[in-house]
């Protein structure tokens, strides 16, 4: 009356499973640098606490008699974690298995990951190392047909990024659905020298004409400094660290608020060196980094995107305890101004805060969109008027710190104006709606020309409105709510996170996330 020898068959079945793509291709995985998908998995998980979905899923070989001779499992591998004790859906791709292509993945073992996520409300961890897509053309003769594409389970796909964290970690040679299931996500990360995703491999492209190879094509060289991901590191443990440290600041899903995290960091810090932080010449750079790190939780700032739209800052950090989004203005690219580039980026990140419902911290030194035949021919305004959008769009609470410029379009959209922010100016504040700078010339072109000392004239100008442009002006007029010692910002921002910290919304939003 047992079932015994059923179970004894399902523990063999297993164990098939586990051998992936047997010794000869585990063996050239890891001579590639690379983990196999079972290594990564417990690497990246808490120890033990893995509980697999569908291993037993695959192909199967049978003699005469019905039974099983040998096992193929499906090479995507996918169930159920913790990561710092709470629960996660991973799925990953098993390269040793036909280079992780999709006609060997079972692709409803890659839906029901996603629906796990979503409906569980539980983040999602992908660990992309294959194609994803539909696999060699051989397929063409196995099955004598060919077939019009669709992209299996990609409803899951995109409802999950307006309802669960999504990590995508690219672990190899990524391309065609692969790529697209890497970049679709809340925060992606490829691999120096493992990593490469492209639409179509160098052999297809070299049909085209283009014989490259596989870094040139597709490496972390061009999509982390392009956007295509967010970020780049040294090795797949630091990728999963990374992951783990990304999903702690934000809930488990839409449905949630992320938790505080009281630590040793007084909220009452003082940083002496804010003083002196911003140049009184404004024709001076400054190092925004340290200045965002001395006003956040000591060591709490986790910068993402840090290659691409280069004169913003985008990151999570925590201030006296509670998860905060970030944005910065850098003044070492482009003056701060918004490129076609940094507005995509602000357009995605204020939409990543809004979506899992945490306060934006913005540092703000915008002198405007970047102008010139180069920005409109990268069509900045209609890119810039889409982060404009954005931002008006969020509902989350702002603090916005004036550090510098606050000019024109761009400048205008550093808070959300229909509702009530908080915004605090440093004495080094300088806005308008246009700079000084290049907008004396335009305005006093006439009384210039008819000057007989044109440069002096020009100079008596610039000193006269020097005087006007003081912020001390702009809150005589309560044009800007408070003027405060750069080395008080700390407590006033934990302040500010503390007080936003009830008007946090969990549930979803009324527009969808745009990836």
């Amino acid at each position: 009356m047992s079932w015994q020898d059923e179970v004894d068959e399902l523990r063999r079945r297993e164990e098939m499973a586990r051998r992936m793509g047997g010794p000869d291709k585990i063996k050239r995985q890891r001579d590639g640098g690379k983990l196999t998908v079972r290594e990564r998995i417990d690497r990246l998980l808490d120890k033990d606490s893995f509980h697999e979905i569908g291993a037993i899923a695959g192909k199967a070989e049978y003699d005469s008699d019905g039974a099983l001779t040998d096992f193929t499992a499906s090479n995507f591998v996918m169930g159920r974690g913790r990561i710092d004790g709470r629960p996660v859906a991973v799925g990953g791709d098993d390269f040793t298995v036909r280079g992780g292509a999709a006609d060997a993945s079972i692709w409803e073992k890659q839906e029901v990951s996603e629906q796990m996520a979503g409906e569980l409300g539980i983040p999602m961890v992908r660990l992309v190392d294959g194609t994803g897509g539909g696999g060699s053309v051989k397929t063409y003769e196995t099955t004598g047909y060919t077939y019009v594409p669709r992209n299996p389970a990609w409803e899951h796909v995109v409802d999950n990024l307006a309802r669960v964290p999504v990590v995508a970690l690219g672990l190899g040679s990524v391309a065609g659905l692969g790529a697209a299931r890497l970049v679709t996500s809340h925060y992606s990360l490829m691999v120096t020298g493992i990593s490469q995703m492209f639409v179509a491999g160098p052999p297809v492209v070299a049909r085209l004409g283009e014989k490259v190879t596989k870094e040139e094509l597709g490496g972390t060289e061009i999509h982390a400094r392009n956007g295509a991901v967010d970020d780049e590191v040294e090795s797949e443990d630091e990728a999963f660290a990374r992951t783990r440290r990304f999903l702690s600041y934000l809930p488990s899903s839409v449905d949630g608020v992320a938790d505080r995290q009281p630590g040793n960091d007084d909220p009452n810090r003082r940083e002496p060196s804010l003083i002196e932080a911003i140049p009184r010449d404004r024709r001076k750079v400054y190092r925004i980094r340290p200045i965002v790190e001395a006003c956040v939780d000591r060591g709490s700032f986790f910068e993402i995107g840090k290659l691409w739209g280069r004169s913003v800052v985008t990151g999570l950090a925590r201030v006296d305890g509670w998860p905060v989004a970030v944005l910065a203005s850098d003044p070492y690219f482009y003056g701060g101004g918004w490129t076609t580039d940094a507005s995509h980026k602000v357009t995605r990140f204020v939409d990543f805060a809004e979506t899992f419902h945490l306060p934006v911290v913005h540092f703000v030194d915008i002198p405007g969109f970047v102008i010139g035949v180069a920005g409109e021919k990268a069509a900045t305004i209609r890119h810039g008027a889409r982060a404009l959008a954005a931002v008006y769009q969020s509902k989350a609470p702002w603090c916005s710190i004036l550090l510098r410029k606050s000019f024109g379009v761009a400048g205008a959209a550093h808070q959300n104006w229909q509702k009530y922010n908080f915004r605090y100016a440093w004495p080094s504040g300088d806005w308008g709606s246009l700079p000084l700078e290049g907008g004396i010339e335009a305005a006093y072109k006439a009384e210039l020309a008819a000057s007989p000392d044109p440069a002096a004239h020009l100079a008596a100008i610039e000193a006269r409105l020097n005087k006007v442009r003081s912020p001390f002006r702009t809150a005589e007029r309560f044009g800007v709510e408070e003027i405060i010692d750069p080395r008080d910002t700390r407590k006033l921002l934990c302040e500010f996170a503390n007080l936003a910290a009830p008007l946090r919304k969990p549930g979803p939003r009324s527009f969808g996330y745009r990836p």
